[in-house]
This record gives structure tokens, sequence and C-alpha cells, in this order.
């Protein structure tokens, strides 16, 4: 099974020790967990969240970027190009952390 199919499977914030390293605009590297890889508008382009691991700077901070597998299975992770396209791919994050927060209150009080 692939990394990816198995985050997408895990589900949100599952897991927790998948991780990207991250290339900033200055250079600069940053070490990210994985939160989740989902799809997102009327095309079903996928997308991936990232959260770095540590640094005060960061914290609490969510990285949306395209994300796309290479014909070799590696990962290829995209800046998300216009405020349209960031709109619908935060507004699809935002659903999810819902979810999540519903199955989580939720799944104590099943049985």
């Amino acid at each position: 099974m692939k990394e990816s199919e198995a985050i997408k499977r895990e589900g949100l914030f599952q897991g927790g020790d998948t991780t990207v390293t991250l290339t900033l605009d200055d250079g600069s590297e940053l070490e990210c967990v994985v939160l989740t890889i989902f799809e997102a508008g009327e095309d079903g382009r996928g997308y991936i969240a990232v959260m770095p691991e540590s640094g005060d700077d960061e914290e609490g901070q969510v990285y949306l970027y395209r994300y796309e597998e290479k014909a070799d299975g590696q990962p290829e992770l995209t800046n998300i190009e216009t405020d349209e396209e960031y709109e619908t791919v935060s507004d699809a994050f935002d659903v999810l952390l819902d979810e999540q927060e519903a199955d989580e209150l939720f799944s104590g009080t099943r049985e």
C-alpha cells in the first residue's frame, strides 16, 4: 500500500508520525506533520494539510498545498495559485475539522 493511501485511509489526525520537509521562500526548511490528504473543488484535485512539528513562531499554523504523486510514487506539493482556489480548499478542510470534532464528540456516547 502506498503511504498516501494509508494516510487517506487513516483519516484526519490519525497516526501523526508522517512528516514532510517544506523548503520556504527564504530557503529555510520546516519539518511538518501531515494532518490529512483530501480532495476539494469540482475537479476533485488532491490537497494536503500539514502543521509544523515545533517552533513557537509556527504554533497552530496549518499549511495547505496541492498534492499529487509523481510517476515514481513520490509526493509533490505545489502552491495553491489563486485566492478562489485557496478559499475552496480552506472551506473543505474546515468541513473535515468539523466532521472530526463531531465524530470525537459522539464516539463516547454511542454504545
